[in-house]
């Protein structure tokens, strides 16, 4: 108590330069509070985007080894063929085997299957006829008379024979050898072409239903068979004609990517792509067990550090060293890069800060001590300790430093709001303009307030006036990849305990060092010699 006593009498009698130093602390909490702030929203949006754009694994070629397997001394193209036929395909048990994994936490498939359809026309710009090649040959002879060799009056024989050329195909029977691909997925979340943008509906929507037979077409096989919303198609086995599948028009959609600009196509890649759900896919094959759909796997990896180890998992339960496991960590750390930056930006600006503070403060305390030399030789004569002088001298500067601790984190807290925001505004316009454009491409037009995940969040400023067509509650609690954050709406969502916690442990530590000169300086003034001096 004796202690603080004194240290708020000399605070008292020494305004101007504790008041230098009180400006100095407020500058240093109030640029540290938002540079703290800075960073919070930083790693709010960091974070929002981590949860929402989970880790995905996927199963792909590995072409380096397949081609190393394939292109063997003397291996002509159709040895090549012949052997990528023979290597077997991703199974749906293989699958759900990789799936059970601690590293996953779930995982979903969808089917490529091919079909035929009746009365409508496949989206080709080229067309593959059987031809027959005939060779006919005409022998002459001569007859005598009475049609025998050799007599007068005999006549013409003629002898006819037909050579059929007969050609062989070799082709890659892992390719697609009916006139349509259906694919099938399990729910909107799994369809990450509509999700990206890749593909958008133009008429009708994507059914809500997954256990439907319902299908969404593209525009050009609509176009080239007079196709609309509503309408039906029967889809035929390729294996056996008499088995067929009956599915409705729900949507008709359109290619966004480069491949529909291609100048030596007619038609995009996915002209001939028909979506649908997998239950309908797995109603074909159960009736016919020979057909053989593509499997496109999808793992959701747990965390990062799990993505080498699922690997490694998945070739010793059997991956064939033809197929490899990719992901999506490069996309989703590359998407964060800019906020990653700012967060940086942030910090190496607080760690100059409290550099440049520090230095000033050690310097204001040492002229300090310089003019209360006497002073302290005084103290130091009549018996009081170094340590304790110390203690007191480091009380001053600390007194002073927490009430401007107080007032910068306090100034700093009123002006980190409308900074934050800036650095929010941006995100909050991408996550509120990305759902919107996701719901047009599922064929839901605007999403409207009560669409959106968290909508009292988004920007109200936009315009509402277009209403989807239909809004499927399922839809209601995706979340598609985008990062969820929202505008600070009061200031301690921006200087929080945490934020204050940090902006006390920075004053303490400025305190502590700008002390040690004068701690040093009372380790080395002698009592008489300072007196001495002075006389």
């Amino acid at each position: 108590m004796y202690i603080f006593k004194n240290a708020w009498k000399n605070i008292i009698r020494n305004k101007g330069r504790n008041i230098l130093i009180g400006i100095i602390v407020v500058v240093i909490a109030a640029a540290s509070s938002i540079t703290l702030a800075i960073r919070e929203s930083a790693n709010d949006i960091v974070t929002a985007y981590r949860e929402k754009n989970k880790i995905e694994a996927t199963i792909g070629m590995n072409r380096n080894n397949l081609m190393g397997m394939l292109k063997k001394d003397g291996s002509s193209q159709e040895d090549m063929i012949k052997s990528f036929n023979d290597l077997e395909s991703v199974t749906a048990s293989e699958i759900d085997n990789y799936g059970d994994s601690e590293y996953v936490s779930e995982y979903y498939y969808t089917y490529d299957l091919s079909v035929d359809a009746k009365d409508i026309k496949e989206a080709t710009d080229s067309l593959v006829k059987e031809t027959t090649e005939t060779k006919t040959t005409t022998e002459k002879k001569s007859f005598g008379g009475g049609g025998f060799p050799g007599f007068p009056g005999g006549g013409e024989q003629f002898k006819r024979s037909t050579t059929t050329k007969k050609t062989e195909k070799i082709y890659n029977e892992k390719a697609q050898n009916g006139a349509f691909t259906l694919i099938g997925y399990k729910s909107y979340e799994n369809m990450t072409k509509f999700i990206s943008g890749d593909y958008t509906i133009t008429e009708g929507e994507v059914s809500s239903d997954f256990e439907s037979n319902s299908v969404v077409i593209s525009e050009e096989l609509a176009t080239l068979n007079e196709l609309s919303v509503g309408d039906t198609i029967t889809f035929v086995n390729p294996n056996n004609t008499k088995k067929t599948y009956e599915a409705t028009i729900t949507g008709i959609y359109k290619e966004n990517t480069d491949s529909s600009s291609s100048m030596s196509q007619m038609f995009t890649n996915s002209a001939n792509e028909i979506i649908t759900n997998i239950s309908f896919v797995e109603k074909i094959l159960t009736d016919d067990e020979e057909l053989k759909p593509t499997i496109t796997p999808t793992f959701i990896i747990k965390d990062v550090d799990s993505v080498d180890k699922f690997s490694e998992e998945v070739k010793d339960k059997g991956l064939s060293e033809y197929y490899t496991i990719t992901s999506n960590v490069e996309e989703i750390e590359s998407a964060t890069e800019s906020v990653d930056n700012v967060k940086i930006f942030a910090t190496t600006f607080l760690i100059i800060t409290l550099i440049i503070g520090g230095v000033v403060l050690v310097v204001i305390n040492m002229i300090n001590i310089r003019e209360r030399k006497y002073e302290i030789g005084v103290l130091r004569t009549v018996g009081m300790k170094k340590s304790t002088l110390s203690l007191q001298f480091m009380m001053e500067l600390l007194v002073v430093a927490v009430v401007s601790l107080l007032i910068g984190a306090g100034v700093g807290a009123v002006l980190s709001v409308p900074v934050s925001n800036k650095l929010l505004a941006n995100e909050i316009s991408n996550a509120s303009s990305k759902y919107d454009n996701i719901g047009k491409n599922f064929g839901f037009g605007r999403m409207d307030s009560s669409f959106a995940p968290n909508s009292d969040d988004m920007d109200d400023k936009s315009d509402k006036t277009e209403k989807p067509s239909r809004q499927s509650s399922d839809f209601k609690n995706m979340n598609f990849g985008i990062a969820n954050v929202s505008e600070v709406q009061s200031i301690d969502a921006v200087v929080d305990f945490k934020v204050l916690a940090e902006l006390f442990v920075i004053g303490i530590v400025l305190t502590l060092l700008s002390s040690l000169a004068s701690m040093i300086a009372i380790a080395r003034f002698s009592p008489l010699q300072i007196l001495k001096e002075r006389g």
